[in-house]
């Protein structure tokens, strides 16, 4: 179960609105008896997040915020990459890498306004925006509880999908393909 700070048990969830994520609230719910409260960042995605905060509470999320970060994004995280030269193994600019941070920043943020004992996100075990999320959570506040849901399920792309079918959980375009594709402003 999750440590709690306030009186409630309760998660702050980084909400994407894939697949992976979508599965996590009730996921979250069932496995830690946690309320989920769910976070969305605009960085600058280029898709629309209107519906986003209606599939999170349609999931079984508590409360579902949604914020608009694309102008902290650019100022505070890609013109000071820019202005570094900064390339990921020499080769390209650092792009998606540079939205960890601030993900991380406002999963703090909103797990302190909202009492949460524990944050938690949807990165795979294989891809390193996990260790970017919790390195810089962890940086911010170490008293809070970082559950990887894609390391603790150990669930297949099917078994996510099957698994959302039986919660009823709506999956509008996601079980179409393989796998998510991220973009941001940058």
């Amino acid at each position: 179960r999750a440590e709690v700070h306030g009186s409630m048990q309760r998660i702050v969830l980084a909400f994407s609105g894939g697949l992976d994520t979508a599965v996590a609230i009730p996921w979250l719910a069932e496995t830690y008896g946690a309320e989920v409260v769910t976070v969305t960042l605009d960085i600058g995605q280029g898709k629309e997040l209107v519906d986003v905060r209606e599939r999170a509470l349609a999931g079984g999320a508590v409360r579902a915020h949604v914020i608009d970060a694309r102008e902290e994004f650019a100022r505070d995280y890609i013109l000071p990459a820019l202005q570094a030269g900064a390339l990921y193994e020499d080769r390209y600019p650092l792009a998606t890498a540079l939205g960890r941070p601030l993900i991380a920043k406002k999963l703090v943020e909103l797990a302190r306004m909202e009492g949460a004992g524990a944050i938690a996100h949807g990165c795979v075990g294989k891809i390193n925006d996990q260790v970017r999320i919790e390195v810089s959570a962890r940086a911010l506040d170490a008293s809070l509880k970082i559950i990887a849901v894609g390391r603790e399920w150990n669930m297949s792309r099917a078994q996510a999908i099957e698994y959302a079918r039986a919660r009823t959980i709506p999956l509008p375009g996601i079980a179409a393909g393989p796998y998510s594709v991220d973009a941001n402003l940058w």
